[in-house]
């Protein structure tokens, strides 16, 4: 696990974690039928993606039966912080600052967001 944490998920990757994180484990079957709710995507494609991530050692695969079940590796709070931390310096140039002004600006945050948004800087500015 611990090298699966330096690992950068690919798009299709996330898809399939964002599933597993839900589910917390699932077959193949599972986590294509949940993907092809809005992606048309081929269940070679999604087994095949699968196989790839064990490999990565971003999930895990329990093959004692005949279906194997898969579970992610990688928390998803640890690997928000890794795309957050890259996407700051890649794309905003070190400024968390320039990221939440962007993200802010994009999609208008609903009152309960804010008030998460304002606590969490109440918190920072009292540390």
């Amino acid at each position: 696990m611990s090298t699966a944490k330096h690992i950068k998920p690919t798009e299709s990757e996330l898809e399939i974690l964002q599933v597993l994180w839900e589910k917390g484990k699932a077959t193949v079957r599972e986590v294509h039928e949940e993907l092809s709710v809005y992606k048309d995507s081929g269940y070679t494609t999604t087994l095949k993606l699968m196989q790839i991530m064990y490999d990565k050692g971003l999930v895990a695969r329990d093959d004692s039966s005949k279906t194997h079940i898969y579970e992610a590796l990688v928390s998803r709070d640890s690997t928000q912080k890794q795309m957050v931390g890259k996407m700051v310096t890649s794309l905003f140039g070190g400024s968390t600052s320039q990221l939440v002004m962007q993200a802010l600006g994009s999609t208008p945050p609903s009152q309960q967001e804010l008030d998460e948004i304002q606590k969490l800087l109440d918190n920072l500015k009292n540390k």
